[in-house]
């Protein structure tokens, strides 16, 4: 069985022991595919050591996270773009919207994840989207840009059947994480509705941890938690969903 995390930022754990315990756990857990996104430019060394570490394992990815489109954003989208130049990535993420934290960042926001999404279209590479309580402005630039090379994951998503009809129908997928687990989040009603076919699985490790680890940090080996819980939705054993859900990570970076 091999399970794919297709989002997590293990590498934000910087003493090697204790990465290399993360690694092994995963490994133990048959999670054995990791897409590393960065954030900014100070996080690229650290997904790089991490996948340089275990190249057969970890695969990644570089962009310019919302969060951090800042007054700087076009010198850190410059020397993001020199990176890529010269590394082997497997998709331009994680980028996009949010206005969870700060409304006022909107309009660079949008100019960031235009001109990123260039890139990815430039190289024809997947995009990873961020999108927090920003879906509609995403969607619309999207559809603006929307052509047959641009494609990726909706990291994270946890919307309604009718966004995540919407997305399917630009021919991304569903990154599906630990919120499927929660109690009352609706995500279970949703997926219930979609085929695995336009599903991936991930854990945005150190963030939003599966039940029965809720309230402590996550790790990329809790992916089975979230892989038991979607199988147990779609009446299939975990065997089954991991090969589906890898088979759908293979088809959007190509690896």
């Amino acid at each position: 069985m091999i399970l794919t995390d297709t989002h997590t930022h293990l590498y934000y754990e910087k003493d090697p022991e204790l990465r290399d315990q993360l690694m092994q756990r995963c490994l133990e857990n048959k999670v054995s595919r990791l897409f590393l996104p960065n954030v900014d430019s100070e996080s690229i060394p650290l997904v790089f050591s991490l996948s340089e570490q275990y190249p057969e394992n970890c695969f990644p990815m570089l962009g310019l996270h919302p969060c951090d489109v800042k007054d700087n954003f076009k010198e850190e989208l410059t020397f993001i773009e020199q990176e890529i130049a010269q590394r082997k990535i497997y998709a331009i993420g994680e980028i996009g919207i949010d206005l969870h934290w700060d409304k006022t960042t909107l309009s660079i926001q949008q100019e960031a994840f235009r001109i990123q999404i260039a890139w990815a279209k430039k190289l024809d590479l997947p995009i990873v989207i961020h999108c927090r309580e920003a879906f509609d402005e995403i969607f619309e630039i999207i559809c603006e840009l929307k052509d047959e090379k641009l494609r990726g994951i909706f990291h994270c998503f946890s919307g309604t059947l009718e966004q995540a009809e919407k997305v399917i129908d630009l021919g991304f997928y569903l990154g599906i994480g630990g919120v499927l687990t929660y109690k009352n989040s609706g995500l279970d009603k949703v997926v219930e509705q979609i085929s695995l076919d336009y599903l991936v699985l991930e854990t945005d490790s150190p963030y939003l941890t599966p039940v029965p680890f809720r309230g402590k940090t996550n790790e990329s080996s809790y992916l089975i938690y979230v892989a038991q819980k979607l199988a147990d939705i779609k009446q299939i054993s975990i065997e089954s969903l991991a090969e589906i859900t890898t088979h759908n990570s293979k088809l959007v970076f190509g690896v």
